[in-house]
């Protein structure tokens, strides 16, 4: 009888989309007093599908510029793989900071969420064919000129304020990032950072207009390339399959 009742909260406070939201399904395991997983596996058995993931792995919520803070507290949870479990970063959330904080981050340093707490997505196994790829731009004695590694300096040189803090979340030494840069700058023949001393609102290290350019249109590049590349892999290897 409990479980028609938790059926029928659930039906009631579907979103517009005519899906429970992440939020509201753990709102309704706290009201009946179920754990987290039984209200996945509820909603499973009729048919009821989840939305707006509340650690940002899909559906539209909101999120805010990423914190370095947040990044250090997520860390020590992190897998090899750069991975924490849903369970981990909801108690952190919990613990430090909000879900909005944490979902943010998540999305900003590229980590990713395993073992749903909803049972919405889980490890992933098995194999199966993907295709890869990888661009980068070299001058005509086969230089590395900009590619994926100096893009994502950029990126978080953009999201941290600090070549310090950037080398770090990418794993590597400080001399190693300098030396990223210098070379991108010495490519481009301008300067792309530029920093302010100080404890002020605007001290830190900041891209320069030419940086973001270049940063902009390196992932549109990307992008391009690895839409065609998957339109072709589909015609060519899946073309007797459904996509």
């Amino acid at each position: 009888m409990k479980n028609k009742e938790i059926v029928a909260a659930m039906k009631e406070l579907l979103n517009s989309n005519e899906k429970l939201d992440c939020g509201t399904a753990f709102k309704i395991a706290k009201k009946f007093n179920k754990n987290i997983e039984e209200i996945g596996q509820i909603a499973d058995e009729n048919q009821i599908r989840i939305d707006n993931c509340e650690l940002g792995q899909f559906g539209h919520l909101e999120f805010e510029k990423p914190k370095i803070e947040v990044l250090k507290i997520l860390e020590p949870k992190l897998d090899e793989k750069r991975r924490i479990f849903c369970k981990d970063a909801r108690e952190l959330a919990k613990k430090h900071y909000n879900l909005k904080s944490i979902r943010s981050a998540l999305k900003s340093y590229k980590i990713d969420v395993k073992y749903c707490l909803l049972g919405c997505f889980k490890e992933k196994r098995g194999k199966k064919f993907v295709v890869k790829t990888k661009t980068w731009i070299e001058n005509a004695d086969g230089d590395l000129l900009f590619g994926k590694g100096k893009t994502e300096l950029l990126e978080l040189i953009a999201q941290t304020g600090s070549l310090l803090h950037a080398s770090k979340i990418m794993g590597i030494n400080y001399k190693k990032a300098w030396t990223h840069l210098q070379v991108l700058q010495k490519n481009s023949q301008e300067d792309l950072v530029v920093t302010k001393q100080g404890r002020s609102k605007d001290s830190g290290t900041k891209l320069t207009p030419r940086a973001i350019e270049l940063m902009e249109n390196y992932s549109l590049l990307q992008k391009d390339i690895e839409e065609y590349a998957n339109k072709r892999f589909k015609e060519l290897f899946l073309k007797d399959k459904k996509s």
